[in-house]
């Protein structure tokens, strides 16, 4: 099965796409491995309107690419700061709309619930939830830029909480 984890923004929307598979034909045991990760960047020149259509268009080509099966995204379920929450909001919107044109279903986890399944703790640090992904997956290096790790450990999510 083909996962596709999604931080969203509008500035910045972080992906990571995993695969997972049966570990020597046991059911219950699960593994996965990365097949692509990084950023759908806007720029700040960019029209609201014009940063939703490139994270629509750039997410239906990854789509495309990879074939996933499940879309998983991170939930907002909190902000410090209006101005942010407006645009996150919108671009979250554009990932639904995406996924759903292209028959998709979508499953939401929260920072919390992600950080819990990723390292059994759910007020864990960014470094922290960055090492165990890069351990989980087997990466030579931590996935740079934060939001594509992010994106990344709610794919992970995925898997862990028993979904795949």
């Amino acid at each position: 099965m083909i996962i596709i984890g999604i931080d969203p923004g509008t500035a910045s929307t972080g992906y990571g796409i995993i695969e997972t598979f049966s570990n020597n034909g046991l059911k219950q045991k699960k593994s996965f491995r990365c097949l692509d990760y990084g950023l759908i960047q806007t720029l700040p020149s960019f029209t609201p309107s014009e940063r939703l259509k490139k994270i629509n268009n750039d997410l239906s080509k990854l789509i495309k690419k990879h074939k996933p099966e499940i879309l998983a995204v991170e939930s907002l379920y909190f902000f410090r700061n209006l101005k942010t929450a407006i645009p996150v909001s919108q671009a979250k919107g554009v990932i639904l709309l995406t996924a759903a044109k292209n028959k998709i279903p979508v499953i939401e986890f929260t920072p919390l619930q992600a950080k819990m399944a990723i390292t059994g703790y759910g007020w864990s640090e960014k470094p922290v939830v960055q090492k165990r992904v890069k351990s989980l997956l087997k990466l030579k290096d931590i996935p740079k830029p934060d939001d594509a790790a992010d994106a990344l450990a709610i794919a992970i999510t995925y898997v862990l909480k028993g979904e795949a």
